[in-house]
């Protein structure tokens, strides 16, 4: 016979049941020997469990979507299970108390449960996590969600002492319950994103030959006898911001420190930008290198392009939904540069496993600087930053304080190594590539990019 005990007040039914909670998470029969079972405690803990799921659904949707009260509807379903199998316990062992206690169990620990599952989500949104436990994590909330059920069905089962066989078939139907459940109304969370189809409206069609042949007329001639450097940024995936935010910062950073401005070019594919900016392909990039290689004094200029986006090995994701955009290729964007007669090059690739680009586009005129190995990731692509780990410290940092871009680029590897380091992340080991023919030649091209301070000579006053 399972004793409860009796309702003291609100708070203190409150703190037992929480305890008993905890020992129900553990599989413990003692759950039942605290907790303190009542409708208002009941209702309670059923509101509190609304609340940290429709939290948990809304922080899984990105802090986006609508309320969905199907949703709510769908989770109400198993604590009202847990409370038709009290009443059918509570009658088959004679005892009224026990109606209310598996679904005040189940609710006390899917509330904690829920609790637990959001720290971990918003941790994980804010990239503070470890990033090796993010393919595990997914597997840990199933678990969760699995035993908050098992546990209410085994620590009754012990402390009714049923046999071995109804334990197991009590069990089995539980499992058997969860899966139906959740492929029937895996589609129906408390908040809920309409999945649009993408689009490209109208006026973005039209206005895209009008924007990349205003943004390829603006390229200035290269001076004659001196050496400019020209820019041509790259953000290839439009699903997130930090591509398009990247290249918009380098580009005015290039153009106001580094001279750059009227021999710029941005390719930017991003929702956001349709009609304001040349999208990003493999077309708009041939067309850009080919312009910039026409204007350029070939023998003395030089071009600095940098790419960012999502990458496998020898593949950089070019994507513009609903576009169906090819994807740039080492090889082809070797072909692409050397049909631009562009002769020297500073090429700055970030994105996972980029180093497998270096192979193909290594000659003697080039510098090849990438965010990874060949078989490495890189880092730092959430929707809320404004650059990814490798452009924050190679752009917004390095080149701000060192006068050499090899300077820039031992800080950046220095600096990403730390920060991934303390994120528990694999390190994407940077990459440097030169040819001997630009190793002579970079520190004269560099005093255009860094121009040496001049200090005035002091000046004595004599009284």
């Amino acid at each position: 016979m399972i004793d409860f005990k009796p309702s003291i007040n609100f708070w203190h039914d409150f703190k037992s049941n929480q305890t008993a909670g905890m020992w129900l998470f553990l599989g413990s029969r003692r759950s039942l020997q605290i907790v303190r079972p009542s409708i208002l405690q009941l209702v309670f803990w059923g509101i509190l469990g609304g609340c940290a799921n429709s939290l948990f659904s809304w922080l899984s949707t990105g802090r986006i979507g609508e309320f969905n009260a199907q949703g709510l509807i769908s989770y109400a379903l198993w604590p009202f299970i847990a409370l038709i199998v009290g009443i059918f316990l509570s009658q088959r062992v004679n005892n009224p108390r026990l109606m209310l206690v598996p679904a005040l169990l189940w609710l006390v620990l899917d509330t904690h449960i829920m609790l637990f599952q959001c720290l971990i989500q918003y941790m994980g949104d804010l990239d503070f996590l470890p990033y090796f436990l993010y393919d595990y994590i997914p597997t840990l909330f199933i678990i969760l969600f699995v035993w908050q059920s098992l546990a209410v069905v085994w620590v009754f089962s012990r402390e009714l002492k049923w046999p071995w066989w109804e334990r197991a078939l009590i069990m089995g139907a539980t499992l058997f319950t969860l899966v139906v459940w959740q492929v029937s109304v895996k589609d129906q969370p408390i908040w809920k994103v309409e999945e649009v189809p993408p689009s490209f409206a109208e006026d973005a069609f039209y206005a895209q030959s009008r924007l990349l042949n205003k943004s390829l007329d603006a390229v200035e001639y290269g001076e004659f006898a001196q050496s400019h450097w020209y820019f041509l940024g790259v953000a290839g995936a439009s699903y997130q911001d930090v591509f398009k935010l990247e290249i918009e910062r380098i580009k005015e950073q290039f153009d106001t420190r580094f001279g750059t401005y009227g021999r710029s070019v941005e390719l930017i594919n991003n929702p956001a930008t349709r009609t304001e900016i040349p999208l990003a392909s493999k077309t708009s990039m041939e067309l850009a290198l080919r312009r910039i290689g026409q204007q350029m004094n070939r023998e003395s200029d030089v071009l600095f392009l940098y790419m960012t986006s999502h990458g496998l090995p020898n593949v950089f994701e070019m994507e513009n939904a609903p576009l169906d955009l090819v994807q740039v290729d080492p090889k082809w964007l070797k072909e692409a540069l050397d049909a631009s007669g562009i002769r020297w090059r500073v090429i700055v690739i970030s994105s996972c496993y980029s180093g497998s680009f270096i192979p193909a586009l290594q000659n003697d005129n080039t510098l090849i600087i990438t965010a990874s190995a060949a078989d490495r990731q890189s880092f730092g692509c959430s929707n809320e930053a404004e650059y990814t780990y490798f452009g924050r410290a190679f752009f917004d940092q390095a080149m701000r304080e060192q006068t050499s871009i090899q300077a820039a680029f031992n800080e950046t590897k220095a600096t990403v190594a730390k920060w991934e380091a303390a994120q528990g992340f694999e390190p994407s080991e940077p990459q440097w590539s030169m040819g001997k023919n630009m190793a002579l030649m970079l520190p004269q091209l560099e005093q255009r990019l860094f121009p040496p301070t001049t200090t005035a000579p002091a000046t004595t006053v004599t009284p």
